[in-house]
């Protein structure tokens, strides 16, 4: 175990909230949440509303707020809950990793038994969200743990890690459109399985910084397995994931202002692709981390899309 006396994690943005604002104390666990880090959540988040967008449109009802504002909370707290696991799994493995040695386990800044009260506390918040919605959703909700709980084994088991993140983290999909409908309809499956698509290849430019490490203890990703195609690999899941949304929305009944505001997270897709530098590990951070307003771009398409 590395000690690690300032307590920064080496892939967090210099200067964050966390390291400038939060009490002593409570630094580590934040850390461990990904808070320093709000891209996670944010990934976590988009997909819930898309899928509320979509089914506002389908169903020709107003936009659900109050819903927006307690998803957002739950992927706050169910990403930080499933963080704190997966730290727990892989404290062996982080320890071995750059980036990764500096997290609050593998340094010691808080031990597993910690750890395990900290993902429990935060997965009663994620609870106390998810019963707020109706009992398909509820259940709906409740299936999702079994991903969230296999994922961070599958990079021991199969170059496919990123499928298996994908289907976890795209769960919102899903649920936002039976938290509007109380059943599940082709537009929300459909938009689940491109959101998938877009995990893969989100997560595979972030697993780009960590190719070498991997290699060298054995970890598996879809960034290994693409190896030098790791564009081409990228490019494919992306248009997929276009594809696909492009379908959800049609299915859906979106509006003409949803085709044409539809073109800005297209084109910030294929910047990425055409972009991405692969051995440039600052690069591909960014990359990954300007899926966020991707996300919010698709969004705002989808909000506009009702109007028409």
């Amino acid at each position: 175990m590395q000690e690690n006396k300032t307590g920064v994690v080496a892939d967090a943005v210099r200067g964050n909230w966390v390291d400038r604002f939060a009490p002593e104390a409570a630094k580590p666990y934040l850390r461990m949440s990904r808070l320093d880090r709000p891209i996670g959540y944010q990934l976590l988040f988009w997909p819930c509303a898309f899928s509320l967008g979509l089914a506002a449109i389908a169903t020709g009802t107003d936009f659900n707020w109050y819903y927006l504002v307690l998803f957002f909370v739950g992927a706050i707290a169910m990403r930080g809950a499933g963080c704190t696991f997966n730290d727990i799994v892989d404290r062996d493995i982080d320890e071995k990793v750059a980036r990764t040695r500096s997290r609050p386990i593998p340094s010691g800044q808080v031990s597993v038994k910690q750890a395990i009260v900290w993902m429990i506390a935060q997965s009663l918040v994620g609870l106390l969200v998810l019963v707020q919605f109706n009992t398909y959703t509820i259940f709906l909700g409740i299936a999702s743990l079994v991903l969230v709980a296999i994922y961070p084994f599958m990079k021991r088991i199969t170059f496919w890690p990123q499928l298996f993140l994908g289907l976890a983290f795209s769960w919102g999909a899903l649920v936002g459109w039976t938290a509007v409908t109380g059943s599940l309809a082709l537009p929300a499956i459909v938009l689940y399985l491109g959101c998938i698509a877009w995990t893969i290849g989100y997560d595979t430019i972030y697993a780009l910084q960590d190719v070498e490490d991997d290699a060298l203890i054995g970890v598996k990703s879809t960034a290994r397995l693409a190896g030098d195609h790791a564009r081409p690999f990228i490019a494919t899941f992306y248009a997929i994931a276009a594809v696909l949304w492009a379908v959800s929305a049609f299915l859906a009944g979106a509006g003409w202002p949803f085709w044409v505001l539809g073109t800005v997270p297209l084109g910030m897709l294929v910047w990425q692709v055409v972009t991405l530098e692969r051995a440039n590990g600052a690069k591909c951070l960014m990359h990954f981390k300007s899926n966020h307003w991707l996300g919010l771009a698709i969004t705002v398409a989808v909000l506009f899309g009702g109007f028409a």
